[in-house]
């Protein structure tokens, strides 16, 4: 049995699509003037807000006889085990009447039955401590109705205006950053929002011989191993966000009662560290640090847009004083770069590795791990190891000479270190 259907997910960190221009009336509404004369695209649009307020409103069918066994998680909407038929002439009351029955086909599973363009809908009606048909979980019936029925108002009423959502890209029409230019220290609005397979085919048995596999190499690698380890805690919890939610980047309201995302999200936004966020934001996030520490706000709520955070890790690096790979270090792991050989490449970059820091290779042990999990999208987000050694190899390293050229030149060199960093993550941390 189908769920119902999925409407915009609040991914922290992906860019929605553009919307095109709402009613006339709507756009009026949200056209907004700002002190100074250079125009500003409006602020909200209210079009599918409005929709969301026309939706039907729920109404519960009670029933009006003892039903035996009744899960005690279902309150009087719930009618026991009735055909569909006889629940098609309940529901017929009403526009957005509701009741639960019990399947006549298979004991023991429940249908949620709902009323919505004059025709009887059913939904198979799950339950884990909260209720759900599809992915959104709700604390009671009635609020997984209401939903329900915003979603299939909107998607009815809006279907063009969202595909044109899905199809005109926003940063044709107005950017992202036009809609950031609010000063730095306001409080932004919140908003909606986890292989490659890099094994080689050895071939021939004589090149087999003189490669090591990756688990010969792990213990290898590893058999002398001296840098100090810990278990960093680090819990992904699901959020619920109440509506109505704003879209930074389309300008439109989102559609639902609730709608949950996880944090720590954005794998899969494209260009993930390669796009640059807003600086003044940037800024905030680095002073947030600097005053608050550990307890620095940098939630959603705070700041919608992943490229935010991650410019702010990358700014983290770059301003350090000694690189997180120390000068001492960069020597080594340039010259395991310029080496050609797999097998000779990783038993240079394990050696170097040996001489950073504690601190230093603990970090950079997470930031890898981190950066293998990036790749993993690469689908999505477009960032290969390559890419992002790209963007990391100057940010995390650099030449202790002050010789201009000899830096530059090195820049292919720490690009490559990266890359081997996250490709060889697993084997080499």
């Amino acid at each position: 049995m189908r769920e119902l259907p999925r409407q915009c997910q609040p991914r922290a960190a992906r860019p929605a699509p553009a919307a095109p221009r709402a009613r006339p009336a709507a756009a009026a509404m949200a056209l907004t003037l700002f002190d100074t004369d250079e125009y500003r695209p409006p602020v909200w649009k209210s079009y599918l807000y409005q929709l969301q307020q026309e939706a039907p409103h729920p109404r519960r069918i009670t029933c009006t006889r003892e039903v035996e066994n009744r899960p005690k998680y279902y309150g009087r909407e719930f009618h026991g085990m009735i055909s569909r038929e006889e629940a098609d002439q309940l529901l017929s009351v009403a526009e957005g009447s509701y009741l639960i029955r019990e399947s006549q086909r298979q004991l023991g599973t429940y249908t949620l039955a709902l009323r919505f363009g004059s025709q009887t809908r059913n939904f198979r009606l799950y339950y884990d401590g909260k209720h759900f048909v599809g992915e959104k979980r709700f604390e009671s019936i009635h609020d997984l109705v209401t939903d329900g029925l915003i979603t299939l108002y909107i998607e009815t009423k809006a279907a063009e205006y969202i595909a044109k959502m899905t199809i005109n890209p926003i940063y044709e029409h107005i950017g992202y950053t036009t809609l950031n230019r609010e000063p730095a220290h306001k409080k932004h609005m919140p908003t909606l929002r986890d292989e490659h397979d890099g094994k080689e085919s050895t071939g021939e048995d004589e090149v087999a011989e003189k490669r090591l596999t990756s688990l010969v190499r792990r213990a290898t690698l590893k058999e002398n191993e001296h840098i100090p380890k810990y278990e960093k805690i680090h819990n992904f919890k699901v959020h619920t966000f109440r509506g109505p939610h704003w879209c930074e980047y389309c300008a439109n309201f989102m559609w639902g009662l609730i709608a949950q995302g996880v944090k720590c999200a954005g794998l899969n936004s494209e260009g993930l560290y390669r796009v640059s966020g807003f600086s003044d934001l940037i800024e905030d996030v680095k002073m947030a640090f600097d005053r608050d520490g550990e307890k620095a706000d940098i939630s959603v709520n705070m700041y919608e847009d992943i490229n935010i955070i991650t410019g702010a890790l990358k700014l983290y690096f770059r301003d350090l004083p000694i690189p997180l790979i120390t000068y001492d270090a960069y020597p080594k792991f340039i010259e395991s770069a310029k080496t050609t050989d797999p097998d000779e490449q990783l038993e240079i970059l394990h050696e170097a590795l040996k001489l950073l820091p504690p601190a230093h290779c603990e970090t950079l042990r997470y930031l890898m791990a981190h950066l293998k999990r990036v790749t993993l999208h690469e689908k999505e987000n477009l960032m290969s190891a390559e890419n992002l050694g790209i963007v990391f190899g100057p940010t995390l390293m650099r030449a202790p000479e002050l010789d201009a050229m000899a830096a530059l030149n090195d820049i292919r060199y720490q690009r490559l270190v990266v890359e081997m960093l996250i490709k060889n993550e697993d084997i080499l941390f």
